[in-house]
C-alpha cells in the first residue's frame, strides 16, 4: 500500500523558511519522481517542484531561488526547503509521486497535506 506522509508546516514570519518532510513507502520512492504541490484558498492546486530519483529537479516560477527540493532515497524521504517565505505562499502542501517528473499530479499517489501559513 502506498503511503505519503508529509510533516513540517507551520505558522512562520514573512522572510522566515520551513522544511517540509515527506516520507514514502518503498514501493513508491526509489524508481519515481516525487513532487509538492500546493494549494491556497480559493485557488486551483498548482505545482510548486519536482525531483526524479536521479536528482534533476524543476519548479515553478513563484518559488524559484527561494525553495529547494531534495531527496534522501535511503530514508524515502523529500525535502522541501522553503526560504524568503511569502505570505502568498500560504497554503496545504501536498507531497505525489509518479512514475515521471511530467507526470506529477496525475496519479492517485498524494499525501494528506501540511499547512503553511506566513504572516506578514
Amino acid at each position: 500500500q502506498v503511503q505519503l506522509v508529509e510533516s513540517g508546516g507551520g505558522l512562520v514570519q514573512a522572510g522566515g523558511s520551513l522544511r517540509l518532510s515527506c516520507a514514502a513507502s518503498g514501493n513508491i520512492f526509489a524508481r519515481n519522481a516525487m513532487g509538492w504541490y500546493r494549494q491556497a484558498p480559493g485557488k486551483q492546486r498548482e505545482l510548486v517542484a519536482g525531483i526524479t530519483s536521479g536528482g534533476d529537479s524543476k519548479y515553478a516560477d513563484s518559488v524559484k531561488d527561494r525553495f529547494t527540493i531534495s531527496r534522501d532515497n535511503a530514508k524515502n524521504t523529500v525535502y522541501l526547503q522553503m526560504d524568503s517565505l511569502k505570505p502568498d505562499d500560504t497554503a496545504v502542501y501536498y507531497c505525489t509521486a509518479a512514475f515521471r517528473l511530467d507526470a506529477l499530479g496525475t496519479t492517485d499517489y498524494w499525501g494528506q497535506g501540511t499547512q503553511v501559513t506566513v504572516s506578514s
